[in-house]
């Protein structure tokens, strides 16, 4: 029995037999074939991806209504990159140029265009090595059987598994019908195998490094989606622990449904809104069938992303309107495009700039390509009159980027009225508090904006410049620094002078551990995907603002980290009916 351990994607605790899936690039056939042989070689390949490219067809066809909202997406994504003369192209002309076989040509190629990839300092942008390589995975699976040497990774029947893998793509992710969870060696909380997983609400563990090394077809596992860890041919003791575990979280699961119609107020009274985040315009009304109060998170950049053409003004309205009306009464809040050189769009050149999370990125990415700024703030508007909509600046820094966001934005609202196109003249215009000089800043940015919300997650990197995707320094990206801490609270209490509304929306707000931390600091919007909105809920309800002040303020008051953490610890039993 030995314990492995990478990064949790929730789902919760399954216990069952592995089944392991080889990855074909580790040992790929590399040989030259005749001059005479070349054409045929190409029509192999080219009959390798068309045969993908029909099964990728036919998955989307078949897809129920009931899907993920991510699965066709992420199935679109594949047929991207099937069509992407960066990898076709080249692998052909490795064929005829210098007579390497058809797995030889692609995978080279693929391997070339994924370490491209790898060398970006974006975590999102990294995690799109791991589709190149997906599908070069497929190709050189469809070619093995172009000469029958293909081998059934996966066993017929309904046995339920879990699956073990270096990396699986989300098309094949869809396929596998009786899993019961995924431990996966490679991938981030951002790769698209971790979005579905996350939507399909199977318990799921990526970043284990060598799991698919060290484990065995057969082997009993225990996979807790929840803590990131994968126990391998776990005795019977373990069986037993897990199994209560299992128990009781299934049962902690229906109990916490019967909270989605329950107001979040908390003991002493204080009403707390909890907010959604979303990626796409299709998860907003389970998010409101799940208790979401609103969407505090649009995420608009999916929009954009791994695609040749760029959404228009028209296709960006519809998906803004869809998700408005999905809420119905709640408000949308939509970040305009958080992109920029580290997240490169296909339309524009992949350059690697020097530092790309100090570069031209988010709303400085926009307003340097002002028709396409223009093109979404219109679209905005124009949703706005469906029902309620919001629009939220990502990485303000200067007061300059919101001036010239107003100015856009007036423009806009300019162009519409001529144009007779109905809007809401009192769109609120919020800023993202994802970096220190934001935080500083917060009484003069709050004269210019209608609303903040703070980003946890990037102004936790920015204020302890730590990277949290390098194994080297994650154990020092710490959420309750003093600094972190201290900027949150500021920027919560400086909303709270001037009456207008301060929420949070990276990781933390969705953390229920930190839900009374915040709740003490004054807090009272929390925006949080879906899957963690009645666990915050839970502790929304047991918690007393008036009794969590106090021990609160004495954390706020601490330089020392340790201290800090002793007494983050202690605040658990404050404040709580159980208390």
């Amino acid at each position: 029995m030995f314990s492995l351990h990478g990064t949790p994607l929730g789902g919760g605790i399954v216990i069952g037999r592995a089944r392991k899936l080889a990855s074909q690039l580790r040992d790929v056939q590399r040989y030259r074939i005749a001059p005479d042989a070349v054409e045929q070689e190409v029509v192999r390949l080219e009959t390798a991806l068309a045969r993908i490219s029909l099964s990728l067809e036919e998955l989307l066809d078949s897809l129920p209504g009931d899907a993920p909202a991510e699965a066709r997406p992420l199935i679109e994504i594949e047929q991207m990159l099937l069509a992407d003369p960066m990898l076709i192209d080249t692998a052909r002309s490795a064929i005829r140029d210098h007579y390497w076989n058809a797995e030889w040509a692609f995978a080279s190629n693929a391997q070339v265009l994924a370490e491209q990839f790898d060398q970006f300092e974006d975590e999102y942008l990294r995690e799109r090595s791991r589709d190149v390589r997906q599908l070069a995975e497929k190709v050189l699976k469809a070619l093995a059987q172009d000469r029958g040497q293909a081998k059934k990774s996966v066993r017929e029947g309904a046995e339920p598994l879990i699956f073990v893998a270096e990396d699986i793509a989300p098309a094949d992710m869809l396929s596998l019908k009786n899993a019961i969870g995924f431990a996966l060696d490679l991938g981030g909380t951002t790769s698209h195998s971790a979005i579905l997983a996350r939507s399909m609400n199977v318990p799921a563990v990526v970043g284990l490094h060598h799991a698919s090394d060290l484990i065995q077809d057969e082997d009993w596992l225990v996979l807790d989606g929840d803590e990131g860890v994968l126990i391998v041919a776990p005795d019977e003791t373990i069986l037993q622990q897990y199994r209560h575990r299992q128990a009781a979280g299934a049962l902690e699961t229906e109990k916490l449904k019967r909270l989605i119609h329950v107001a979040a107020v908390t003991l002493d009274g204080h009403e707390i809104r909890l907010l959604a985040n979303i990626e796409m315009p299709e998860e907003a009304a389970p998010a409101a069938a799940a208790g979401a109060q609103g969407v505090g998170l649009f995420r608009s950049e999916f929009l954009f992303m791994n695609r040749r053409e760029l959404p228009d003004e028209d296709e960006q309205f519809e998906a803004y309107r869809k998700a408005v009306q999905a809420m119905g009464d709640h408000h949308v809040t939509v970040r305009t495009l958080d992109i920029g050189a580290d997240k490169a769009l296909e339309t524009q050149p992949a350059v690697v700039p020097p530092n790309p999370a100090l570069g031209l990125r988010a709303i400085r990415y926009s307003l340097s390509q002002p028709d396409m700024f223009l093109a979404q703030l219109r679209a905005m508007l124009r949703a706005s009159a469906y029902g309620h909509l919001q629009i939220l600046v990502p990485m303000i820094s200067h007061l300059r980027e919101i001036t010239e966001t107003r100015r856009y934005l007036e423009l806009a609202k300019a162009q519409l009225r001529a144009e007779g196109t109905p809007f809401d003249e009192g769109i609120a215009l919020g800023g993202m508090i994802e970096i220190p000089a934001a935080a500083l800043m917060i009484d003069a940015f709050l004269k210019k904006l209608d609303f903040v919300s703070i980003g946890t997650n990037d102004l936790i990197q920015y204020t302890l410049a730590i990277d949290r995707t390098d194994r080297e320094v994650a154990s020092l990206y710490d959420p309750i620094h003093p600094a972190v801490l201290r900027l949150i609270a500021s920027t919560i209490q400086a909303g709270k002078r001037v009456g207008k509304p301060v929420s949070v929306c990276g990781e933390m707000a969705g953390d229920p551990h930190l839900t009374r931390l915040l709740i003490g600091m004054g807090l009272t919007e929390f925006s949080m995907h879906p899957a963690s909105l009645l666990r915050v809920k839970q502790e929304v309800l047991l918690a007393d603002v008036g009794q969590l002040a106090a021990p609160v303020r004495k954390i706020l008051s601490a330089d020392d980290p340790d201290k800090v953490h002793q007494l983050f610890d202690r605040l658990a039993r404050v404040g709580s009916g159980a208390a």
